[in-house]
């Protein structure tokens, strides 16, 4: 892949090395993803051999090599664009990085970094698939307790314990819900972890 994208030249000490077997890890990246947002509230683990950028969560570095590519734009977190995600991101997938979150298609972002979900691109009821897709990188997630989750891909319901995003997140993931079709999709990571959160899924708590 081309070193030096969109004209800004890399610095080649940013990056470290990608997936040992490309193909492979990405496919099973891409599965976890699909199921973590097919069975919501179940926790899904990634094994990866990635070297991800400083402050990066294992699972997010890993999703973000498996979805992204040239024809994708990412909007990064302050905390996230000030390190080496960058560079890492633009050599080893060749997205286009963005400033502007109506631009996204893609957020990766820190829970306590992640813009009002009511400011994120929400697709239309006719391309309600042009919503913006956010990896969210949480203090710590654990299946029980904290919020009870309803919808498709549960049966009756789950149970799920998000550490590290803001009090006013299930209200403004409420108005998501209700948008539908519209709306945001969250994959939550923490670690080799992720588990899904699909516009589709009701919280209570």
């Amino acid at each position: 892949m081309n070193a030096a994208i969109a004209g800004t030249p890399l610095d080649l000490s940013d990056v470290g090395a990608a997936f040992g077997d490309p193909p492979l890890a990405s496919q099973a990246a891409f599965r976890a993803a699909l199921d973590a947002l097919a069975r919501p509230g179940r926790i899904q683990r990634i094994l990866s051999d990635a070297q991800h950028p400083s402050g990066a969560a294992a699972s997010a570095a890993a999703l973000a090599l498996a979805l992204l590519d040239p024809d994708c734009t990412l909007w990064l977190a302050p905390r996230l664009a000030q390190g080496s995600a960058a560079a890492w991101l633009r050599f080893h997938t060749g997205c286009r990085i963005v400033s502007e979150l109506r631009e996204a298609q893609f957020l990766w972002s820190d829970a306590d970094q992640l813009p009002p979900l009511e400011t994120l691109p929400q697709g239309s009821e006719f391309e309600p698939e042009s919503a913006a897709t956010c990896l969210v990188q949480v203090d710590a997630l654990e299946i029980g307790a904290g919020w009870r989750l309803n919808g498709p891909g549960i049966e009756r319901a789950a149970h799920l314990t998000v550490h590290g995003l803001s009090t006013s997140f299930v209200a403004q993931w409420r108005a998501n819900h209700a948008s539908f079709p519209r709306g945001v999709d969250l994959l939550l990571c923490c670690g080799e972890y992720v588990a899904g959160l699909p516009r589709t899924t009701a919280i209570e708590v």
